[in-house]
């Protein structure tokens, strides 16, 4: 920096003085000085605005022009700005010139290209700053002006340290450039003194204007030129945040931005660990790995710099940091890194919890302590770092939730997809827990509730031990201690968290575990995993890997042992599961070799031959009840051959089958094998009159179905079994007894050498399979009754197609129902032989209703006798006839089955005739009496008639729950 010169010299406005600087013209420049001191003041007068510097002769506002006092030392030609014309109207600031001594304005005299010099230009500018100012704003872009600001103060700053190495008794000047984004402001002050001082004070004047020129660079920087800054170190933060995310990274990066804008010499970093209490100082390689070193410190005072302030919170500046009683220790890195100023920060979160403290400090003779100024930028600097901080924690948040979701995923898949055994599940659970919060071992205990004790088999698994390194099961010995002994054992009875950093600290702790084995616990988390509000086990988790157990860790695992608990209850299930499986197939195992047919019987059938022709075993009357056992399964295995052949079935699995379906029937009265054999004799026949109605698979599904239709019939109907909680009620709740029926006959099929339809392809199979269901879930009469109302409206409306898959499902149902009911059909004596043996299970079936204390209808109670002929009444005429009938309309060759239960019916009615007559006359005998006017005989008759339709009713109702009559 140097004079400011007059601009009458030609040389430049600022610099140092040159030789063409005469006497002659720093006396005029001297006087017009006095003549503008003793004119007026205006607003444009250099005196009230000194920063805008001297304007050159003329420059004031008294109107005077220049004086031309000793005209022989001025040169040949002046180039004056800023003259003003009294003459003139275009007032103060007009441009005037004077070429040769000649002053004229610039209306008279326009400048030419060849006098715009950059002289005169500068001229210009300098008497009017305020065409400056609007010139730049409107013309030069933000980022030019940013530049110019910049090179402006650095080599203001280079220019300071120049002169205060050369100690050169010269003149200082102080300028700055302050602009805004809305307005720039140039100020010049220039301040010339020439005295000659002594070296000593000359040299200490340049150190306070230097450390002033470096506090008002700073501070330009932040205020007026770091728009590049800024936009530059938030680049930087959001480069960091994408790459590395985390915030000790994000405080590390903004720790060095922050240094750099004060022009520190260097930086500490220290972050703060809540769950300690303590600051850990931390280092970041070049490589962008960050870890933190193992020096730490206590928040509070009385200790080290960032201690006291990090419990104070507040911005400490301090120089030489060793005497201060509030941080006797001072600062930790002082001889390492030479400090001797610093300012240290707090940086705390939205939340009021402390992140992190900056230290930042400069070296001995590097540079003047810390001012409020370095604080206001630091202050900012954390402001838009907050921001920083502030996302950075929610993305770890974030990822942290995210990993800890695909952790317990991955744990869920690995638990429940792979439940082998409990040994096994307790292994994974361990190994878990271990990398969940970086546990150095990891021991799981159950709780025995019944003995009051807790128990491991698998007890302290190291790091060592692996999914693909498991112990071996010889090592396994279980161990056991009761609740409430030692850690775990408290935490199993009191069901609450143990957090203990220091275990040997801890009087609850047993050391003679580590005492045996040689290892050393230092900290322990010890956590309760529940199922339906109890406690079931115990994980403890010995010896974090950095630090201790964290209240991080302690809601991750709270989360974990959710599932840890679910995981092994299921495993107790699966456990109790996989037993009752083995006692399941133990029982199966028995039953297939006691239900299965005796091997004495197929070797003598095997032996035998398939009769040919056997006479009367088509015709619907057939009689089988006086035929043996053994004889009817000739007849079911000659009717099926009859029927199919062995062209595609295998005689002695056809033998095996039929003699094993003999036996899966049990003894009870009536739903016995004669009943089973009835059925499929009754099938036979239709098929046999009829063989065009039913296609050839339909056929095989009726046969089968109908043999097999009442397999394993426990004597009792379905609403018994409901209204007792039957097993098999649990298992089906529609068509109980006939849903046990299907899956007694695929349980047979699946036997060793039963499957008869072993020579079909997969697809007949299924189909043949799905049509047996159908057959046998119809022989409920629950379901009779809407598939008759569906059938009949067909056939009324002569919709009925033989084509139709559906309308054949229909008429198939109908016939298995008429082949069920098919002792209504038979002959008398049949028919009477049969309803008393179906009666004689319906009273067994009410004498348990009677053990249970429940009421039997009528139908089922023993001790009404005499209502079986009315009960009978309303069977055959408000079911079997009504079935047989529609049958009959569609299968005209089954009218037999229709005349046989008609005429059954009639002989019914003639006895329950009888039985009103004699119960009639028994009332006669006791005396009842009797009146002329008849009155008491109409009641008896209309007596009779609502008994009849309340046995009806009691028959239909029987009907819906399960078959009655059949």
């Amino acid at each position: 920096m140097g004079l400011v010169c007059s601009g009458r010299c030609g040389q430049d406005a600022v610099g140092p003085e040159p030789a063409a600087h005469t006497p002659t013209a720093r006396r005029t420049k001297d006087k017009v000085a006095a003549a503008a001191a003793s004119a007026p003041h205006t607003p444009n007068d250099t005196a009230d605005n000194p920063e805008q510097g001297v304007r050159g002769e003329g420059s004031g506002s008294s109107g005077r022009k220049h004086s031309t006092e000793d005209p022989a030392a001025m040169p040949s030609r002046t180039l004056l700005v800023g003259a003003e014309d009294p003459d003139s109207d275009q007032g103060v600031g007009a441009l005037g010139l004077a070429v040769n001594g000649r002053n004229k304005m610039n209306h008279d005299l326009p400048l030419t290209a060849e006098d715009m010099t950059g002289e005169a230009v500068g001229q210009y500018l300098k008497a009017h700053p305020e065409f400056l100012e609007s010139w730049l704003m409107e013309q030069v872009e933000l980022e030019t002006l940013e530049r110019w600001m910049i090179r402006r103060t650095q080599r203001d700053k280079q220019k300071s340290l120049e002169n205060g190495t050369n100690a050169a008794p010269v003149i200082l000047v102080s300028s700055s450039l302050s602009f805004d984004s809305t307005t720039t402001t140039t100020n010049t002050t220039t301040t010339s003194a020439t005295t000659t001082t002594t070296a000593a004070s000359n040299r200490a004047s340049l150190e306070r204007v230097a450390s002033k020129i470096i506090r008002k660079t700073s501070l330009s920087r932040w205020k007026f030129c770091v728009h590049a800054d800024k936009r530059k170190m938030l680049q930087e933060l959001t480069s960091s945040l994408y790459v590395r995310p985390n915030k000790p990274h994000v405080l590390w990066e903004l720790t060095r931005c922050i240094s750099s804008a004060v022009n520190a010499d260097g930086c500490n970093l220290y972050l703060a660990d809540l769950d300690t209490n303590t600051l850990m100082r931390y280092v970041e390689s070049k490589d962008g790995e960050g870890n933190t070193s193992t020096w730490t410190c206590p928040v509070g005072s009385g200790s080290w710099l960032c201690g006291y302030v990090a419990s104070s919170r507040q911005a400490t500046r301090v120089t030489c940091p060793t005497t201060d009683p509030r941080f006797p220790k001072g600062c930790a890195s002082a001889e390492e890194q030479d400090v001797h100023h610093l300012l240290v920060m707090a940086v705390v979160q939205s939340d009021g919890e402390l992140a992190a403290v900056l230290e930042l400090y400069r070296r001995r003779g590097g540079g003047e302590a810390f001012h409020t100024e370095d604080e206001e930028i630091v202050n900012s600097y954390l402001v838009w770092g907050g921001i920083a901080l502030h996302y950075a924690e929610l993305y770890h948040s974030m990822v942290k939730q995210r990993t800890l979701n695909e952790f317990i995923l991955s744990v869920v898949k690995s638990i429940f997809q792979d439940m082998v055994s409990m040994d096994t599940l307790i292994m994974k659970v361990m190994n878990f827990a271990q990398k969940l919060v970086n546990a150095d071992r990891a021991s799981l205990f159950l709780v025995d509730s019944k003995n009051k004790q807790l128990y491991a088999r698998i007890f302290d698994m190291g790091s060592e031990f692996t999914e693909d390194n498991p112990p071996q099961s010889q090592s396994f010995k279980e161990i056991r201690f009761a609740i409430g002994k030692g850690i775990a054992g408290i935490v199993a009875q009191n069901g609450e968290v143990l957090n203990i950093p220091d275990a040997y600290a801890d009087p609850r702790f047993n050391r003679t575990v580590d005492q045996l084995t040689g290892y050393v616990t230092k900290s322990i988390l010890c956590m309760p995993i529940f199922i339906r509000g109890n406690v079931i086990g115990v994980m403890q988790m010995v010896n974090k890997a950095s630090g201790v157990f964290n209240k991080e860790d302690e809601e991750s695992f709270q989360m974990f042992a959710i599932y840890c608990g679910l995981a092994l209850h299921h495993a107790k299930l699966y456990d109790k599961i996989r037993r009752s499986e083995q006692k399941y197939k133990v029982a199966l195992e028995m039953m297939s070799y006691h239900s299965s047919c005796a091997p004495l019987e197929l070797d003598m059938l095997s032996r035998e031959e398939v009769p040919g022709v056997l006479p009367g075993v088509d015709d619907y009357y057939f009689c089988a009840m006086n035929l043996e056992d053994m004889t009817k399964v000739r007849h079911a295995i000659y009717m099926f051959v009859d029927l199919f052949g062995l062209s595609r079935f295998d005689k002695d699995c056809l033998i095996r089958f039929t003699l094993t379906v003999k036996k899966n029937y049990r003894r009870v009265p009536y739903h016995n094998w004669t009943h089973g054999f009835s059925v499929a004799n009754s099938m036979y026949a239709i098929i046999k009159h009829n063989p065009k109605s039913f296609r050839p698979l339909e056929c095989l599904s009726l046969f089968i179905g109908s043999l097999c239709h009442d397999l394993d019939h426990r004597g009792k109907n379905n609403k018994f079994m409901l209204e007792t909680e039957s097993p098999l009620a649990a298992i089906y709740t529609t068509s109980t007894l006939e849903h046990h029926h299907f899956n007694q006959t695929v349980t047979i099929l699946q036997q060793e050498g039963h499957n008869i339809f072993g020579k079909l392809t997969s697809t007949e199979y299924k189909q043949v399979l799905g049509n047996i269901k159908h057959c046998i879930l119809a022989t409920d009469l629950a379901l009779f009754f809407p598939n008759k109302a569906r059938l009949t409206q067909l056939v009324e409306d002569n919709l009925f197609d033989w084509d139709n898959y559906d309308h054949r499902m229909l008429i198939e149902a109908i016939a298995m129902t008429a082949c069920d009911l098919c002792a209504s059909a038979k002959p008398w004596e049949m028919q009477a032989e049969t309803v008393k043996v179906i009666f004689e299970e319906f009273y067994e079936q009410g004498d348990a209703e009677k053990a249970a204390g429940k009421n039997p209808i009528p139908m089922m109670d023993r001790t009404k006798v005499n209502e079986q002929a009315e009960s009978q009444v309303g069977f055959l005429s408000g079911i079997c006839i009504p079935c047989y009938e529609l049958l009959h309309r569609l299968i005209p060759n089954t009218e037999p089955l229709l005349d046989g239960c008609k005429n059954n019916l009639q002989t019914w009615k003639k006895i329950a005739e009888e039985k009103r007559k004699v119960m009639k006359s028994n009332s006669e005998v006791e005396g009842e009496e009797e009146t002329d006017t008849g009155i008491e005989e109409v009641n008896e008759e209309e007596e009779e008639e609502e008994e009849g339709v309340e046995a009806l009713q009691d028959i239909d109702d029987e009907c819906v729950d399960g078959k009655s009559g059949t």
